[in-house]
């Protein structure tokens, strides 16, 4: 305990540190990777993870808005949705509506487009995209996202259709 603490408390400094520089530099908001985040218990991220967390989203938070990224996360998102971030994006595995309803009405939301989808026809593409949107209700706060990065393999013009259908569906503040 004491080694990890020592660790976590070292990378917590460096990460405010490197986060305080990007908003220095002019960034608008801030996101948080925590991409191996899923593999935890949420008894393990309670106590090894998440008071480090607390500490870098309360030191950001005066200057931007800050986003909380993890994957595989379901069990722990009421718990993430206390980490003191903005929003909190979550990937494919639970409707964008629950996965809500488990954070809670004051935290943003990003996401929940299976990046892998995009590799299907455009018909599920567009049915997918129209599913999330449906469950967001225009609900403020929400960023369209994938649910992860785009797979190499994304055809450019998939993408370009789905931000096309967001545009239609007016679902796309510039």
């Amino acid at each position: 305990p004491e080694t990890w603490h020592a660790l976590m408390t070292a990378l917590t400094e460096v990460t405010i540190d490197y986060l305080t520089e990007q908003v220095r530099a002019g960034a608008d908001a801030v996101q948080l990777f925590d991409s191996w985040l899923g593999l935890l218990d949420p008894v393990t991220y309670a106590d090894r993870v998440l008071p480090y967390t607390r500490r870098i989203f309360a030191a950001i938070a005066p200057m931007t808005p800050s986003i909380h990224f993890s994957t595989g996360t379901v069990p722990l998102l009421r718990q993430i949705g206390t980490s003191g971030c903005t929003a909190v994006s979550v990937d494919w595995r639970l409707a964008i509506d629950e996965a809500w309803r488990l954070l809670g009405p004051d935290i943003g939301i990003q996401g929940n487009l299976d990046p892998a989808l995009l590799l299907a026809p455009w018909a599920a593409v567009e049915l997918a995209t129209r599913d999330i949107m449906g469950r967001i209700k225009g609900r403020p706060g929400h960023i369209f996202n994938l649910g992860h990065g785009i797979i190499p393999q994304t055809n450019p013009d998939t993408l370009a259709q789905v931000v096309r259908l967001l545009h239609e569906l007016g679902q796309v503040n510039e």
